[in-house]
């Protein structure tokens, strides 16, 4: 058994990363995630792999790529804006089918916005950000050993399906300090072998090519058509998701997720002493979302759902259409780097639920 070490949560991802065999890093700083770079430059050189200070987001994405092409686990890291700045280059890389990780340490926006905690690129991770009909695997963790699990996973299922994937945090989660362990980690998915990279001839007649461009439109849609197949798959396999005091009818249940998630069990807590049940469903994947757990939470749910967010509220749609109008679906958040606190969650329930019971 390894022993716990004290970590902040961004050095965490990068020596996840290290354990997860990542050869690569191409990134660029911007706060909050600036330190994942930082422990990167000292610590890939050390072991013999690469790391890279690119001139720009957009000169670090297009480096994934290409480590990507040639078959290397590789990632990235940035926040909101620099994101933003990616999000051709992610396109790019989902079009080709590259495995990669990209890691997103959220602050508050739009805009350059600031550099505080917020949850407000949930839309830009699920929808897209870039052009076109492909989707990223995105993970939602709350706690650093959580954070530090989920990196590790994250370069398995882009192997396993040839995607990217983003682990996205907040402010906080990347800032905060907490005790973790790194397991030795021995993948029971069966990944397969990397016969398509672009790495040299290695006893083929013909060099590999890495490409997303059809100039077709009947090869573009089936190269769409099979992009679809392949998201149906994972919806199917990789969803994961935490229910917290569900085993009994509640009063409301909330969804919620990242750190915002551990506010919100504070908050159950103190109306539970009020004899208030109020059940929570946790989001671990936001891609492919727990539609499923959430519909059949309607069921037990008395006055239905609240999603609680840091952010005008950009998850409440996909709880609607989980929930399908079976239950009300409510809504608190706070923006801007503003951070809900137990008491304000536990206020906003009260309020929906008629005080105590």
């Amino acid at each position: 058994m390894a022993n716990k070490v004290l970590m902040k949560g961004n050095e965490a991802i990068g020596e996840a990363a290290i354990h997860a065999g990542c050869q690569c890093f191409f990134g660029y700083p911007i706060t909050p995630q600036t330190e994942v770079a930082a422990y990167m430059a000292r610590r890939m050189p050390k072991i013999g792999r690469v790391f890279l200070q690119a001139e720009s987001e957009v000169a670090a994405i297009n480096m994934v790529y290409g480590a990507a092409g040639a078959g290397v686990r590789v990632m990235t890291s940035s926040s909101s804006p620099g994101i933003s700045l990616k999000a051709e280059g992610i396109s790019y890389i989902a079009g080709a089918e590259l495995p990669c990780v990209i890691i997103n340490i959220v602050r508050g926006g739009p805009g350059l916005g600031g550099i505080q905690p917020a949850q407000s690129d949930y839309f830009q991770a699920t929808k897209g950000g870039g052009h076109g009909d492909y989707r990223l695997v995105v993970y939602a963790p709350a706690s650093i050993q959580e954070l530090v699990d989920t990196v590790q996973e994250a370069f398995d299922v882009a192997d396993q399906y040839r995607v990217p994937v983003m682990v996205m945090g907040d402010g906080m989660l990347g800032q905060m300090m907490e005790p973790v362990e790194f397991k030795d980690r021995n993948t029971t998915r069966n990944l397969p072998e990397k016969t398509w990279a672009a790495n040299g001839l290695r006893g083929r007649q013909k060099h590999n090519v890495i490409n997303s461009l059809f100039l077709k439109p009947e090869e573009l849609e089936q190269h769409n058509r099979r992009l679809q197949a392949k998201y149906a798959e994972i919806e199917k396999n990789e969803v994961k998701y935490e229910e917290y005091n569900l085993d009994k009818e509640v009063d409301l249940t909330v969804v919620a997720y990242g750190t915002t998630s551990r506010i919100v069990k504070n908050a159950i807590k103190m109306l539970e002493k009020e004899g208030i049940n109020i059940g929570l469903i946790r989001p671990i994947t936001l891609w492919p979302f727990p539609s499923k757990a959430i519909e059949d939470a309607a069921e037990k749910s008395k006055y239905g759902f609240i999603s609680v967010e840091m952010s005008e509220g950009q998850m409440v749609e996909d709880v609607k259409l989980a929930v399908n109008g079976k239950k009300p679906v409510y809504f608190y958040g706070r923006s801007g780097g503003m951070v809900p606190t137990p008491a304000e969650v536990a206020n906003k329930i009260r309020e929906i639920v008629g005080g105590a019971k």
